[in-house]
C-alpha cells in the first residue's frame, strides 16, 4: 500500500504527481525545483541559492512525511550545465553531513520552466 504525502512548506506539484509518495518504509520524493511554495515564482539567483532552494523544499517535504536528511539513501542531481558541479556540490554537502547517500548527478538538455538544477531523492526509515 502507499501513501501520498504534500505539504504546504514545499512548492505544489506542477503537474500530475505528487510531492512524496511512501510505500512500505521509504519515501520517494519527487525532484524539486526553485520554487517558492509561498508564491509559486521560480527563486532567481546564484546556483549556489537555487540549490539551497530546492534542498530547502525537500527537507519541508521529508519533515512533512517525518524523515530527514540522515534518512535519505539516494539521491539524483539534474544539472544544465556541469560547469555548476562545483558548487552544488559543495551547498549538498551541507545538508548531507555524514553518512551521505548514493548519489549521481546527470547533465541534462533541460529542466522544467528552464530551471538549472533539479533534486529527487530516496529515503527510508
Amino acid at each position: 500500500m502507499k501513501e501520498i504525502f504534500n505539504t504546504n512548506e514545499a512548492p505544489a506539484p506542477i503537474g500530475p504527481y505528487n510531492q512524496a509518495v511512501k510505500a512500505g518504509n521509504t519515501l520517494y520524493v519527487s525532484g524539486q525545483i526553485p520554487l517558492s511554495a509561498e508564491t509559486g515564482e521560480l527563486v532567481k539567483g546564484s546556483i549556489a541559492d537555487e540549490t539551497h532552494k530546492v534542498l530547502g523544499n525537500i527537507k519541508a517535504i521529508l519533515h512533512g512525511a517525518g524523515y530527514d536528511f540522515e534518512d535519505v539513501v539516494k539521491a539524483t542531481i539534474f544539472l544544465t550545465d556541469m560547469a555548476d558541479f562545483g558548487e552544488v556540490n559543495a551547498v549538498y554537502g551541507e545538508y548531507f553531513t555524514e553518512n551521505a547517500p548514493a548519489r549521481e548527478c546527470v547533465a541534462v538538455a533541460g529542466l522544467p520552466k528552464g530551471v538549472r538544477v533539479e533534486i529527487s531523492v530516496i529515503a527510508y526509515k
